[in-house]
């Protein structure tokens, strides 16, 4: 099988992918970008890359890259990606999808008019955690599931311009990603209320005046679930945080982000006392290395790797990017172009998931009112 060329957009967050790239047995090639020379030939030279590319129009027209992965600012994401689809090259790209429905769209047309693949490189979606609860769902651990719940709290004073005022449920796919991926169905109404005040320069931008966003989403299949989101002036330690509610056992995320989770399972009725009783234990995550080619399981523990001690220090999930996604990601995506089939996170997925933020800050500014989702 033919192995890939590809482009890196985006040194920053994206030089965590870099190496992952660059061991991955079906990768030939990786070559980056950045606006910031500096900072590209600082990322370039700690991983040996020696391509670099001078601008994006470079990589567009570089007819020897088979896919790009693009790793920028929120709002460059729906051009970028259409860009680099109607070059003639596959394209993996950081969430969200896009900031619009019709960016949404745009990026769907142009999947289907290319042909190439598009997966939104979504992180909760191949966490230790996500991962673990998906294998408790497939093996009936959870019973029926009956409600869902994510958060995502996190202050973003300091970052980068573009990001200050952003609604904060159009940056909502990790706290909504694993709700729809574990229902088994797409989110098609929600209902969403806006809560507090920031400063007035803060509302210019993108003319959202809420540093915090809650919403409550039906899904087709008749589940319901919720999601909150902060991005500003709110004290909170961070925390992406997911919850799935089942008629034998539920997970809940720990306090903090790198807390472990409480596993509950419901028990059966104890003589004649009202109600059945429940208990809990605080579960240590395993790590899913295994489902990954070897040269790259080093990247789901990330600096806790002992190369002396390799098979112990992957037996439990502790330190890699994103709770250990960051690898899964490149894997599906490299995968579903060798394969030729969709990546799990397609535009139809990733699509619900953007869709479905970008509608419950609609709802926000219309005081709670419902809004239905668009399919994609």
């Amino acid at each position: 099988m033919k192995k890939l060329n590809v482009a890196l957009v985006g040194a920053g967050f994206g030089g965590a992918f870099v190496g992952i790239w660059k061991h991955h047995p079906m990768v030939n090639s990786i070559g980056l970008y950045d606006t910031n020379p500096e900072l590209l030939n600082k990322v370039a030279e700690h991983h040996g890359i020696e391509k670099k590319y001078s601008s994006f129009e470079e990589i567009l027209a570089d007819d020897t890259l088979d896919a790009v992965h693009l790793v920028t600012p929120i709002p460059l994401h729906e051009e970028q990606t259409v860009q680099v689809l109607e070059s003639g090259k596959h394209c993996a790209c950081t969430v969200p999808m896009a900031i619009s429905l019709e960016g949404i769209k745009r990026i769907t047309d142009a999947v289907r008019k290319t042909g190439k693949k598009y997966m939104m490189m979504e992180t909760s979606l191949y966490t230790y955690q996500f991962l673990y609860v998906k294998q408790m769902l497939e093996q009936g651990e959870l019973g029926k599931i009956q409600f869902l719940r994510g958060s995502h709290y996190q202050d973003l004073s300091y970052w980068p311009d573009y990001w200050m005022g952003l609604p904060p449920m159009y940056y909502g796919t990790h706290a909504i990603g694993p709700m729809v991926a574990l229902s088994g169905s797409r989110i098609k109404r929600v209902n969403c209320f806006g809560s507090g005040t920031m400063e007035e320069w803060m509302h210019e931008q993108y003319g959202n005046p809420y540093p915090v966003e809650s919403a409550l989403f039906e899904f087709e299949n008749g589940l319901k679930g919720e999601a909150t989101r902060s991005l500003f002036e709110t004290a909170r330690v961070y925390q992406e945080g997911m919850f799935v509610y089942g008629s034998k056992k539920s997970f809940e995320w720990g306090f903090a982000d790198n807390d472990s989770p409480y596993i509950t399972t419901l028990g059966e009725r104890d003589g004649n006392k009202r109600g059945k009783p429940a208990t809990y234990e605080v579960k240590q995550m395993p790590n899913f290395h295994l489902s990954l080619p070897e040269e790259i399981q080093p990247f789901t523990v990330g600096g806790k790797y002992d190369p002396l001690n390799p098979q112990e220090s992957l037996t439990v999930g502790a330190g890699g990017g994103h709770h250990g996604s960051h690898p899964h990601l490149v894997h599906e995506f490299v995968m579903s172009i060798v394969e030729d089939r969709k990546p799990y996170v397609d535009e139809v997925l990733g699509g619900n998931i953007t869709a479905a933020g970008i509608c419950a800050h609609e709802s926000a500014m219309k005081n709670g009112e419902a809004v239905i989702v668009p399919e994609f």
